[in-house]
């Protein structure tokens, strides 16, 4: 049998250097914080500032743009350590990098040199919309809608739900219908590029015409934004159309859900982030609780369960990694990446679940960081796709795959 003579090594050195980069951050300014910014539902503004600093905005944004020019396996690895500090910080960069994805993506060569050096210092940040009140995983379903004006600009009138970082954003993706009539639907929907003033809830001037109400309360996943956006004769360019208007018109939903392939992977390491997080915890608190004399981390029922969790947060971190790595291969993911969303965000409630019980009464209480990682972790398996979908996709993808020639 052949014998590797070579290390195993998990990460370039490039990586490595990252990520203790950012694990540092986590444990020096993230950690210490994330209860008192969850408690009071506040933006962590001192944090955001010095990721800017760090780069953290600009991490796969090409060097020519001002951005580290580095890859989706990187990003994804630096979005565990962030989400293992506190996912709400990882929610504050991934809408700003799937902004930063579809115009480097698909964005005209105007449209880059606009949006993405300011995008790369965080000098504005980028959210995307697909949702609305009465559409969640149907995206064809969306009812607001776009259309051309005697000028030849586009009036964009609807509302949309769910957009993280929607108030504080200066650049939302949004998705729209401009052809009601299509057949299929999909081939109907364009994606424009709002622009907005950040932090204003009414706009005026030349942004008139978008309005974000008061942010919705949320269970868990505080401190980042979550709000409407509501659209009404807001005026868009042509040139504001993703790709131009004869390259994007009808196209936006084939570039969304590009997006969110890598949006899944994201989401994905968020999972990954907040196991290895819940699994720190319960093995700290396991060796530190005594019970019939001696750490709880002695019995054998308490070591069963570590054993998962710790086995099955390697095997989620795994294949989140494929999925990156074939993204970054310019292979077909879309399989990977659903795989990936679906077994790390199940994972990342299972992990934080068994963290939790461990914990017993004391992880009821908000004395103790567990009690907001059960908050916090549903929120994985709803956010760019519920598990179903996932599994939808995966199903899909198989039986296409591996089809019967009779």
């Amino acid at each position: 049998m052949a014998v590797a003579t070579q290390s195993y090594e998990e990460k370039t050195d490039i990586q490595k250097d990252i990520t203790e980069m950012v694990r540092q951050f986590v444990d020096e300014q993230i950690i210490p914080n994330a209860e008192h910014y969850d408690h009071e539902d506040e933006f962590p503004e001192p944090i955001v500032e010095q990721m800017k600093e760090l780069g953290l905005f600009g991490v796969t944004i090409p060097e020519e743009y001002g951005g580290m020019g580095l890859d989706l396996t990187t990003y994804t690895m630096i979005v565990e350590e962030l989400s293992r500090g506190w996912i709400s910080i990882s929610g504050v960069v991934n809408t700003h990098f799937i902004g930063s994805y579809l115009l480097m993506k698909f964005g005209t060569d105007e449209q880059k040199d606009y949006f993405l050096p300011k995008m790369a210092t965080g000098e504005i940040r980028a959210a995307f919309s697909l949702s609305e009140p009465e559409v969640g995983s149907d995206v064809q379903g969306i009812k607001a809608s776009a259309k051309r004006d005697d000028d030849g600009n586009w009036i964009l009138d609807g509302q949309k739900m769910w957009v993280t970082n929607g108030l504080r954003s200066g650049v939302v993706f949004a998705l729209m219908k401009t052809d009601k009539d299509a057949d299929p639907p999909h081939t109907g929907m364009t994606c424009f590029i709002t622009e907005k003033v950040p932090g204003e809830h009414k706009n005026t001037g030349e942004y008139e015409g978008l309005e974000v109400p008061p942010q919705i309360k949320k269970m868990g996943y505080k401190g980042v934004e979550s709000t409407e956006l509501v659209y009404s004769g807001y005026k868009c360019a042509p040139d504001r159309i993703l790709g131009g208007e004869e390259a994007g018109l009808g196209k936006g939903f084939a570039q969304m859900m590009d997006a969110l392939e890598v949006g899944r992977v994201n989401v994905a390491a968020r999972g990954v982030g907040i196991a290895q997080r819940a699994l720190e915890l319960a093995l700290r608190y396991s060796q530190e609780r005594k019970t019939f004399g001696k750490p709880i981390a002695q019995h054998q029922a308490i070591q069963f369960k570590l054993a998962d969790m710790a086995t099955k947060l390697e095997a989620a971190r795994l294949v989140t990694l494929k999925a990156a790595r074939m993204k970054d291969a310019g292979q077909r993911s879309d399989l990977e990446a659903g795989m990936a969303k679906l077994l790390a965000s199940e994972t990342g409630k299972e992990v934080v679940e068994d963290s939790f019980r461990i914990h017993g009464g004391y992880g009821y209480s908000k004395e103790y960081e567990i009690e907001r990682l059960y908050r916090e972790a549903p929120m994985l398996m709803i956010g760019e796709g519920t598990a179903d979908i996932q599994r939808m996709i995966i199903g899909r993808r198989l039986l296409e795959e591996y089809k019967l020639r009779l």
